[in-house]
């Protein structure tokens, strides 16, 4: 599909003060990522996801889109969609390569961007107005210097307010009709006419923040689109949301959206889960976790962070999960405290039942060189053991500290399978972070249920 540079023509070309917000959102990001780094791949159905019985695809390309395969869907129905379907399990530091090259295109235009995630972020043209900036004229060699540069394509919504310049860059994308693939406008203008209709005609589906859960409450109070919810007293709606939700909600349906572009938005959290090819079971539940301390930690290092709140997350395969968490007086960066600190939330879980995922995030982020550090790498489980070890000397965990740099330095040099713990190594290994969305296909043996 050859990519487009046109816009919704139908209206005039609007004023920075009309449309000063866009909305850029590349297309099928992780798939097509996949796709530029193996040509072989062009023209056919591929997904980034988990391939095996337990997991899930994340991102689709319109090939696979064809065919019914979508973000969110197990992969196991994707494949019934799709036999032919490629599922790649997903590189995130690709990804993450690739979406600060998209960033630094992005800031060309204007510093005043808010990342939402890898792949997609609001821009605020307001400050470019003494320049004579128009904001359609904008958004068409922003796209094009994506398309050209990074070899992806993208869709930006150009409109007055965060609300319709999210829905607009949706407008503005491909999109498959009756199996067959629609090429996009790439550029989309939302003029009052067009917010108007939208108004009038979106399901409440399509309003930012409502998910499944909501769209279904929302459903049985009758409310099925926006025009309905415009309609609904936002008291009554409180009662039913809580006055948070139901305020923002109440304010869309009127076109409404008071919200800024944040320029130095900030991560509130990391994370790493995984839901494993064969469940798992005592001693296995923690050697994987050691295996996820590694993972936020050197996340952690790469942004010059320490965390003072670390949480884990056990689903059993009965589908019952859990959550415990340790808030310190300290933060810590390095992968064996991190541990320390998981294997003690682990001691108060009954790992003897079968667990199909762990996760470990981290969270309350000090700068890197706070005077709040670490003082030691060991926490271990019960309550008289965790004060004992967060009395350690310093000078372990400075001697541990230069190791830990040390293989840093290597990652970074050669990639971060050139060099593994011994504890690493092994079956639990092949389950590692690369299978973020649920393990590959071939994986699973005896225990992978389907479920």
């Amino acid at each position: 599909m050859k990519p487009s540079d046109t816009w919704n023509s139908r209206s005039r070309e609007p004023s920075l003060a009309e449309a000063p917000i866009l909305h850029v959102d590349l297309d099928a990001f992780f798939a097509s990522v996949e796709v530029l780094d193996d040509p072989s791949l062009r023209g056919r159905p591929v997904a980034v996801g988990g391939a095996g019985a337990r997991g899930v695809i994340a991102s689709a390309s319109y090939e696979a889109r064809r065919y019914g395969v979508a973000s969110g869907m197990a992969s196991v129905t994707a494949l019934r969609r799709c036999a032919n379907l490629v599922i790649r399990p997903g590189r995130f530091d690709r990804y993450e390569e690739i979406s600060q090259q998209f960033r630094a295109i992005v800031a060309d235009t204007t510093s005043r961007y808010e990342a939402i995630g890898l792949d997609e972020l609001f821009c605020d043209l307001t400050g470019l107005a003494r320049r004579g900036v128009r904001p359609v004229e904008a958004a068409r060699a922003l796209r094009a210097r994506v398309v050209d540069e990074l070899r992806l394509d993208c869709g930006i919504g150009v409109a007055r307010n965060k609300l319709f310049a999210k829905l607009a860059s949706r407008e503005a994308k491909a999109r498959v009709v009756r199996g067959q693939l629609v090429a996009g406008p790439g550029v989309f203008y939302v003029d009052p006419a067009t917010e108007a209709r939208w108004l009038a005609e979106l399901p409440v589906r399509a309003l930012w923040g409502v998910g499944p859960a909501t769209a279904a409450k929302l459903t049985s109070l009758g409310l099925t689109h926006v025009r309905d919810v415009a309609r609904v007293d936002e008291r009554d709606l409180a009662s039913h949301l809580g006055p948070a939700l139901a305020a923002t909600l109440a304010s869309f349906a009127r076109g409404e959206d008071p919200r800024e572009v944040v320029s130095d938005r900030r991560v509130k959290s990391l994370g790493h889960e995984q839901t494993f090819a064969r469940s798992l079971v005592g001693g296995e539940v923690v050697a994987a976790a050691r295996v996820h301390a590694g993972v936020i930690s050197r996340a952690l290092r790469e942004r010059h962070q320490l965390a003072r709140t670390l949480s884990i997350v056990v689903r059993f395969d009965d589908r019952e999960s859990l959550s415990r968490s340790q808030t310190l007086a300290f933060g810590v960066d390095d992968d064996e405290a991190i541990f320390r600190i998981s294997e003690a939330l682990l001691a108060g879980v009954d790992t003897s039942r079968a667990v199909r995922l762990l996760g470990i995030h981290a969270s309350s982020f000090l700068a890197r060189g706070s005077s709040e550090v670490q003082l030691s790498f060991a926490v271990a489980s019960a309550q008289e053991t965790r004060q004992r070890a967060l009395e350690e000397s310093r000078s372990r965990q400075v001697a541990h500290a230069a190791l830990r740099d040390a293989v840093d330095e290597v990652r970074r040099r050669y990639g971060n399978d050139a060099l593994s713990r011994a504890s690493e190594i092994g079956e639990l290994a092949t389950q590692r972070g690369r299978y973020a969305f649920g393990p590959a296909l071939g994986d699973a043996d005896e225990g992978a249920d389907g479920r």
